[in-house]
């Protein structure tokens, strides 16, 4: 077994709501994760789950109010986000972690040159000249496989491609050099084979500067190409956690059985249904008290109803959360007779 990896960031029961006209909206529940120093760790489930407000928590992104944390604690190498003033967060914001926002399209200033922004980075920081903070501005360009550099420096973003674009958010994320890059679904607006191309920067990307990465997306194809641990969300809640191995051959919970299912394979025949998630997500006005899935779950008991399941581990990475696993339940196909209660 490979040598466990220097932890880098560490979210212990994050709990993040909103407050609305309507009521509190449960966004995040009790989220704990983390991610090591050089590995891809990707975030997945459907729209609505607390995938990005979660990422967006990480930097203190959201807006505060009508946003407010209620507990839980971020580390970041070894100091807590969650007490650091507006100064301290600012040197760590596109410092220390990069952002690569969803869509390119709508990210970009479309009034001010893509060179300018990214320069922007260095606004406020000392012990550079202008020309220096260009030179590094081209270089990043560069080293994202953007040709031409010099011109493109000095284009606007409607002169370029949306996967141009997208390469330039990828430069404003890396341009100093972060330890931790979050992506928040970089191509979903891209066609497969410029999403491909983006997919292969970021691994590239990973192996020269050894950044993390943070991959949040719905596409579990993505998770597959690029991911070594994977966390599962549902009603922002983590439901199973563990490498991709686990999360696709030994599957702990049937949410994340459902999104297998829900896709196309390599081996689906032509003309063959796929099988999605009947129902719908909670409402996280009023989350339901027991296991956020219950409703949509054709394995559900009573309990599942009225407690909220305990987590399992599965193995030294696997993790999930769901009353299949306890020593009481009725044998399914996700029941592992080693899950013990952590």
């Amino acid at each position: 077994m490979a040598e466990k990896r220097e932890t880098l960031l560490e979210l212990k029961n994050v709990v993040y709501s909103f407050k609305t006209y309507g009521g509190e909206v449960k966004a995040v529940r009790d989220v704990s994760f983390d991610v090591r120093a050089g590995e891809v760790l990707g975030i997945v489930g459907e729209s609505g789950c607390g995938k990005s407000v979660t990422a967006q928590c990480i930097l203190r992104l959201n807006p505060e109010p009508p946003g407010f944390f209620e507990g839980g604690e971020i580390f970041y190498k070894g100091k807590d986000i969650l007490k650091m003033s507006n100064k301290e967060i600012r040197k760590i914001r596109g410092g220390e972690i990069g952002f690569v926002f969803q869509d390119p399209m709508t990210s970009l200033n479309p009034t001010m040159k893509v060179g300018k922004q990214i320069m922007e980075v260095f606004v406020g920081r000392e012990g550079y000249t202008k020309e220096e903070v260009k030179q590094k501005a081209l270089e990043i360009m560069k080293l994202v496989g953007i040709s031409d550099s010099e011109k493109r420096f000095n284009q606007y973003p409607h002169e370029l491609s949306g996967g141009m674009k997208q390469r330039i958010m990828i430069a404003i994320a890396l341009v100093s050099r972060p330890s931790l890059i979050i992506c928040d679904e970089p191509t979903t607006s891209l066609d497969v084979t410029i999403e491909a191309q983006i997919l292969e920067l970021l691994l590239e990307l990973r192996e020269k500067l050894g950044t993390s990465i943070i991959m949040i997306t719905h596409d579990l194809g993505v998770i597959a190409k690029i991911c070594d641990r994977v966390v599962v969300m549902y009603g922002g809640k983590i439901v199973e956690k563990g490498t991709v191995r686990e999360i696709y051959y030994k599957t702990a919970h049937p949410y994340t059985d459902g999104l297998m299912h829900s896709i196309a394979r390599l081996e689906t025949n032509r003309g063959e249904k796929l099988s999605p998630i009947e129902g719908t997500p909670p409402d996280l006005f009023a989350p339901p008290i027991g296991c956020p899935f219950a409703a949509r779950c054709d394995y559900c008991m009573d309990v599942c109803n009225q407690y909220p399941p305990e987590e399992y581990q599965l193995s030294d990475e696997h993790t999930t959360r769901c009353w299949l696993h306890h020593e009481n339940a009725p044998a399914t196909k996700f029941k592992r007779t080693k899950g013990e209660a952590k």
